[in-house]
């Protein structure tokens, strides 16, 4: 086996996704032969390098694994938690493999969470110019009108910038609560919330129940299955989407974005 990025090498064992492998590295808490490796650019033969990370050395998977969870409200998604909350993999602690989550879902939320410790698959899958659609069931508080879904529809203002557009549908409206299905085609911390929370529809339950080609389907509260062939080979095939620009927050008049053309000001007499 020919070298490769360090990253990418600990991504293929199962340690993390690329992304968190390369917050490791840049934590120092990798290790190539005995000396702290914390820069991206190094590189390992897996044939004859020994890296570890935190002290425990890492190995090649024997298998990939690619698995659906019912991730229940109270579980978190990260691997590494000091509070020591329950979390996700511990949940499918009878697969002897190292796996993590691909992408997150909320402490607060549940439902459809896919882990793997094939990191170049999670890769794929979590990046947005792949853009995986991800579907959720969630109750909110009230009735929306047509402006909050036209909204939605178009996009919300974050502190980030504008959302992408989103697929909303009205499944059941009570007196007090409204069940809504949401499509989204990108991953931004707690977007869900944030984006209702912008039309002032405050979240009681949140469900995700698709990823992609995966369905959440009769799946109860803590139970996982392996992913089917088709499922896996339909995500894989993945191809990058064109990119879509995202629309910054808009400036206070007369504020200057640096490198643009300053705004207009309005004249004073």
């Amino acid at each position: 086996m020919s070298e490769m990025r360090l990253q990418r090498w600990l991504a293929m064992c199962g340690v993390e996704s690329r992304r968190h492998c390369e917050e490791l590295i840049l934590a120092g808490r990798v290790q190539v032969n005995g000396k702290v490796a914390a820069e991206l650019g190094t590189k390992v033969d897996p044939e004859r390098d020994e890296v570890r990370v935190d002290g425990e050395r890492v190995r090649a998977p024997t298998r990939p694994w690619y698995i659906a969870l019912h991730k229940p409200s109270g579980v978190v998604c990260t691997n590494d938690d000091p509070a020591g909350r329950p979390r996700a993999v511990d949940l499918v602690a009878r697969v002897k493999a190292r796996l993590f989550p691909i992408g997150r879902l909320d402490e607060d939320s549940e439902g459809l969470l896919l882990l793997t410790n094939d990191g170049d698959f999670a890769a794929k899958v979590a990046h947005p110019r792949y853009q995986v659609a991800k579907i959720y069931r969630v109750t909110v508080k009230g009735e929306p009108n047509a402006d909050a879904i036209q909204k939605l529809q178009h996009g919300v203002w974050l502190a980030e910038g504008k959302t992408a557009p989103a697929r909303v549908t009205v499944l059941r409206k009570t007196r007090e609560f409204t069940t809504l299905l949401i499509s989204l085609r990108e991953g931004r911390n707690r977007e869900i919330r944030r984006m209702l929370a912008r039309v002032e529809l405050p979240v009681t339950k949140l469900l995700r129940v698709q990823v992609g080609p995966v369905k959440l389907g009769t799946l109860k509260r803590a139970e996982w299955r392996v992913l089917e062939r088709w499922e896996v080979d339909a995500l894989k095939a993945l191809e990058p989407a064109a990119p879509v620009a995202v629309e910054p927050a808009p400036l206070p008049r007369g504020i200057r974005r640096p490198g643009g053309p300053p705004g207009r000001m309005r004249r004073r007499d």
